[in-house]
């Protein structure tokens, strides 16, 4: 009794009482944390190993190109200057036929991303903000482009131009330069769509309707407000489409054809060059499209809207 009136007159507090942790409690911590563990390990191998099957792919292009270079330097002089003179990329991009299918590959791509996010944006827009009779329905017409095979696409766009009002220009389109700006547009706007639909999805339409209420109309606060809003989801759309023109093959080849100094483009190059048995001309040209499709992918990751659907 006195020893607890002298630690209260002291000030001193009464010692603390240490709780012992439950050795089952602990044990079942561990195991949790165990399970955790073999769970993300299992995610990240079998993640992996389709990310690990990509760099292969672009590994083994490179490598090749590499042994190439070496055979050719080998054949000349064994020197450096050599190889990087006669790597098989330089030599084709050398080739004017290689040259006509860059340059057409560059102009058609940018006119058709352009024709994708002009149409892509009201289309957006209307798909985000408004409830209507049929919207569902519209929404899985907008995805037929990306389910259906590409040559089915491009054999749809040869029988549309066969009958009016597309038949009264089918002779200077189809097989022509048009005919390649809308076989890409055809594929590479239903990506710019969803795109540009997650946008406006994102865009709280808080700052719309204030506007509307201070006296503006649709048009106004559309522009003024919502298009700034949506600037990096332009972004995106535009080079989302852009790389998916450039991939595009099989509605080319049916709709557009494979001429070449005419309608080729690189994808269509890699199938020429695969069919006069230059497979080092068709694998150079493949490099040249994956380096292509890897700028503009960092370009869209840097400058876009990290929540657009891709």
């Amino acid at each position: 009794m006195s020893s607890t009136l002298s630690n209260q007159e002291s000030g001193t507090s009464p010692p603390t009482t240490v709780n012992v942790p439950d050795p089952l409690l602990a044990l079942q911590a561990k195991s949790f944390d165990r399970a955790d563990r073999c769970f993300y390990w299992s995610l990240a191998v079998i993640g992996g190993s389709y990310v690990l099957l990509i760099g292969m792919l672009l590994a083994a292009d490179t490598a090749y190109m590499i042994q190439q270079s070496l055979r050719a330097a080998k054949l000349a002089d064994g020197s450096l200057l050599s190889m990087i003179t006669k790597n098989p990329v330089l030599t084709a991009l050398s080739d004017r036929k290689i040259q006509h299918s860059v340059w057409l590959s560059l102009i058609s791509c940018s006119l058709s991303a352009i024709l994708s996010v002009f149409f892509a944006v009201p289309i957006g827009y209307l798909m985000a903000r408004h409830r209507f009779w049929g919207r569902r329905f519209l929404d899985a017409v907008l995805d037929i482009p990306i389910v259906l095979p590409p040559l089915v696409i491009g054999l749809s766009l040869l029988i549309l131009f066969q009958f009016p009002p597309f038949r009264w220009i089918a002779r200077s389109t189809v097989y022509q330069i048009p005919a390649v700006v809308i076989a890409q547009f055809s594929v590479a706007c239903a990506f710019a769509v969803r795109t540009m639909k997650a946008t406006f999805d994102h865009i709280n339409p808080r700052c719309e309707q204030v506007a509307l209420s201070l006296g503006c109309s649709r048009f106004q606060s559309f522009s003024w407000i919502v298009i700034p809003e949506a600037g990096r989801g332009m972004m995106t759309a535009f080079t989302l489409a852009w790389a998916r023109s450039l991939g595009e093959f099989g509605p080319l080849l049916i709709f557009a054809g494979a001429t070449r100094m005419k309608t080729e483009v690189l994808s269509t190059s890699v199938f020429l060059e695969m069919n006069v048995g230059n497979l080092e001309g068709a694998v150079a040209v493949s490099l040249i499209m994956v380096a292509a499709a890897i700028t503009v992918l960092i370009v869209a990751r840097m400058f876009g809207a990290s929540e657009a659907y891709v």
